[in-house]
């Protein structure tokens, strides 16, 4: 059973929250002590976390960054709070999804069960994808080259080894988001923009950068040796 953690301090939406998704089988922790976040969730280990932006004493933004100092686990937001800047914000600082309130359970609870498959799907016992002298370790999220080695994000990941599994070729930015956010829902190119120069940033630091190519109006290259 899939343990989802929710940060939320309206007491109605996340109860609604919490009852919803214990209808589809997942166990349900509500935060309790809003200053010490980071340890709650060190102590539950969930699987998914919601998160709200506005929030008592530090906002949804500030415990992300936390979270991702240690853990990345998948983090879902959800909020009131316009799209635009806020969601390109959240993606930008490690969340993997955002969804905007009011929203119906149904979406809530799709896009939960979308994000928790793209996070544990073991492409049955395959766990490295290699191109050139790169590896992708697609469950832990590690690229290594010869001599050095990156930690990915879920959603970084899961861009890269599109583009491993087609090198040469152009992947679509249909393809990616659609591989990505499983529903359609999210379908926010800006989103997809943030996490493409997030993925670059991190593959200069193994010497890959230049491989990724922009295809403009197409997609996305990576460079075959």
């Amino acid at each position: 059973m899939k343990k989802i953690f929710i940060i939320e301090d309206d007491h109605t939406i996340r109860n609604e929250m919490a009852e919803s998704l214990r209808k589809w089988n997942f166990q349900t922790n509500l935060v309790q002590d809003f200053q010490n976040i980071d340890s709650e969730i060190k102590m539950q280990k969930p699987d998914l976390i919601v998160m709200d932006i506005t929030l008592p004493f530090y906002d949804g933004f500030y415990w992300t960054q936390k979270i991702r100092e240690f853990s990345k686990i998948p983090i879902m937001f959800v909020s009131a709070a316009e799209m635009d800047p806020n969601a390109v914000r959240a993606i930008s600082i490690g969340a993997d999804d955002y969804l905007i309130k009011p929203f119906s359970i149904a979406v809530f609870v799709s896009k939960i069960q979308a994000i928790l498959r793209r996070t544990n799907q073991n492409d049955h016992l395959v766990e490295t994808i290699n191109f050139n002298t790169y590896s992708l370790n697609i469950i832990t999220n590690l690229l290594r080259s010869q001599n050095e080695s990156v930690k990915l994000t879920t959603t970084e990941s899961t861009i890269l080894k599109l583009l491993f599994l087609n090198p040469d070729q152009v992947v679509s930015k249909k393809k990616i988001i659609k591989s990505i956010w499983q529903n359609g829902d999210f379908t926010d190119e800006n989103i997809l923009n943030v996490n493409i120069s997030r993925l670059r940033d991190k593959l200069g630091q193994i010497g890959l950068a230049g491989k990724l190519v922009t295809e403009y109006g197409k997609g996305y290259r990576l460079l075959d040796d």
